[in-house]
């Protein structure tokens, strides 16, 4: 039979590894397996087993009946699942193969965490810990009191530490219902007053935070007759004197996103609308071109998710992925899922090892099932087939998960929300240039220019990547250099004439001078070629599904200095040999041998 796994913090169940339960019928065969549990990795002795399962009213032949009830256990759970040791018997099972004593390490875990100033890892190592909890611990143990008082107390400390860390992470609103009730259940815990005290506190409740400590006060002196111990009076001469001592200020929530080095021009209203979608659709995905602002879009409207991440927001940038079956890898390694899954696999099925080692998705669902968490995934588009199925399977099977995406094309997982992301308006546009302008060169202004820093702009499109890459060209020339009235002469157009092709005819109409077409034959129109002036581009574009191939007209020599310029002999993208606008008319034709350069990109 397969390794099987033990859950004694409640009823009494076996588990195998794909998490359906082992029938272990009769109180007596559940108390012997909750005994050799609950001492596991250690052999148990026959007199003890005895006293333990009996409840100090063992049969005539005792030794005799625990050895049958072993045989029953045996044929239950498998041959190797107790073993016959010196003395007596040993549960076949390691201690983290058993919730009782896996509570326990992840719980040492988080304290140590906490210490350690780590608050974020210690909240997901004490969920894991206290989601193993199952109400009443030991419940097949004939006499429990004693065992299960110290169990419960080792959950409060748990309970305790957790809170904290949620304090530490600045959740105080979210804590204080839990800490009151708890509160009211042991009013004569300190450490739990204390903690109340600083979640009044940190939420701005300073009045009541005052009102609890004189009822802890009281109370102390009514029942035990002591005063406050040094925590509580550290925290009323705080709360007395809050100006001179103020609270610290919470933690950074946890997540991956970094600080921008630069500030965020414009698409406030944009903001708040992927902010809305995110409070109410589990993906929304952001589309447009490549350079429209996607990324930093995103994580702008990401940071401020509030609840909606209140377990932290994720970046994933999926650009350096080329291998589709790559992608489950790339996100769990961006959200820092391996050692805490290691750590804490699910709580409420235990899988094999091995499963949940060897596939990437099944650690990512048992590292978000319970979390309340945003992911970003960055640049899908290349392989958004893959990013699909994944962000599919994440939402199905981790109900409080959202996912904001940034593609060229959607993602089509049913209840997508989609937001076209739109060029700069021409303010925005301008306010863009003149933020990054003034960083390339101090002093730059686009009052200086108005004409020119507009003509900039809207041959760009208004992309925010095309605006700051032409800003950062503003440290050697400035826009009064760059003459904007000629916007329609072609890049594949010489000074003067030269002959076509095996016919000497013009490529396009002879007012805008021939080129060399190595694409058409004797006499036939080259309209189709883009060498004629109605489809002339430079550079080319890529036409993708979001996109259509630009039409704008190539540049002159006359054009401005900011529009990427072809090389001196250069091919367009059907094979159309033309000269750049700074070559001589007598150089129409590559050197003889010479081999015929790529087309541009």
């Amino acid at each position: 039979m397969d390794p099987v796994r033990y859950r004694i913090l409640g009823t009494t169940q076996a588990l195998r590894p794909d998490g359906t339960a082992v029938p272990v019928g009769g109180a007596r065969l559940r108390a012997l397996l909750t005994v050799l549990a609950l001492r596991a990795g250690r052999a148990v002795p026959v007199a003890l087993l005895v006293e333990e399962v009996w409840d100090g009213d063992p049969p005539a032949d005792a030794p005799g009946a625990l050895q049958a009830l072993v045989g029953r256990l045996r044929r239950t759970l498998g041959a190797d699942a107790v073993e016959s040791v010196d003395g007596g018997y040993q549960l076949g099972a390691g201690p983290d193969d058993i919730d009782l004593h896996r509570f326990t390490r992840l719980a040492d875990d988080g304290a140590r965490a906490l210490a350690d100033g780590d608050p974020a890892k210690a909240a997901a190592l004490l969920d894991d810990a206290l989601a193993l909890w199952r109400d009443p611990v030991l419940a097949d143990l004939p006499d429990r009191t004693a065992e299960a008082a110290r169990w419960e107390t080792l959950r409060l400390d748990a309970r305790r530490a957790r809170l904290a860390a949620a304090l530490a992470l600045g959740r105080a609103e979210q804590v204080l219902p839990e800490l009151t009730a708890l509160c009211d259940a042991h009013p004569l815990d300190e450490t739990l007053q204390a903690l109340r005290l600083r979640a009044l506190r940190e939420a701005g409740r300073t009045a009541e935070a005052l009102a609890a400590y004189d009822e802890v006060r009281r109370l102390l002196a009514d029942r035990l007759g002591s005063d406050p111990g040094p925590e509580l009076r550290s925290l009323h001469t705080e709360l007395l004197h809050r100006s001179a001592a103020p609270a610290p200020a919470p933690a950074r929530p946890p997540g991956n996103l970094r600080a921008r080095l630069t500030s965020f021009v414009g698409r406030d209203t944009d903001i708040g609308t992927i902010r809305g979608d995110l409070a109410t659709a589990r993906l929304v995905t952001l589309l447009g071109p490549g350079g429209a602002g996607k990324t930093r879009l995103s994580q702008e409207a990401a940071e401020g998710a509030g609840d909606t991440a209140r377990d932290g927001v994720w970046l994933v940038e999926l650009a350096p992925v080329d291998d589709p079956a790559a992608v489950p890898e790339a996100v769990l390694t961006a959200i820092g899922a391996r050692e805490t899954v290691l750590h804490g696999a699910g709580a409420e099925e235990f899988r094999a090892a091995t499963e949940r080692h060897d596939d990437p998705v099944e650690r990512l669902v048992e590292h978000c099932a319970r979390r309340r968490m945003l992911i970003v995934l960055d640049n899908c588009e290349h392989v958004v087939e893959a990013a699909a199925r994944l962000v599919a399977e994440l939402l199905e099977r981790c109900p409080r998960l959202t996912v904001l995406a940034t593609s060229r094309e959607p993602l089509g997982v049913p209840g997508e929300v989609l937001r076209p992301v739109e060029p700069l308006p021409e303010p925005y546009a301008l306010r863009l240039l003149a933020d990054r302008g003034a960083a390339a060169r101090p002093g730059f202004r686009v009052e200086d220019d108005p004409e020119a820093c507009a003509e900039i702009c809207r041959r760009l499109d208004g992309l925010p990547l095309a605006i700051e890459l032409a800003a950062a060209r503003l440290r050697m020339l400035t826009p009064a250099r760059s003459p904007t009235a000629s916007t329609t002469a072609s890049a594949c157009s010489p000074p003067a004439a030269a002959p076509c092709c095996p016919a000497s005819r013009p490529c396009g109409p002879s007012s805008t001078g021939p080129g060399i077409c190595s694409t058409r034959t004797n006499g036939t129109s080259c309209a189709a070629c883009p060498c004629s002036p109605a489809a002339a581009t430079w550079p080319p574009r890529r036409p993708s599904a979001d996109r259509p191939p630009s039409t704008r007209s190539a540049p002159s020599s006359t054009s401005p200095w900011w529009w990427p310029r072809p090389p001196a002999t250069a091919r367009c993208a059907t094979g159309c040999w033309r000269p750049s606008p700074s070559t001589p008319a007598n150089a129409s034709t590559p050197p003889a041998g010479a081999p015929r350069p790529s087309a541009p990109t």
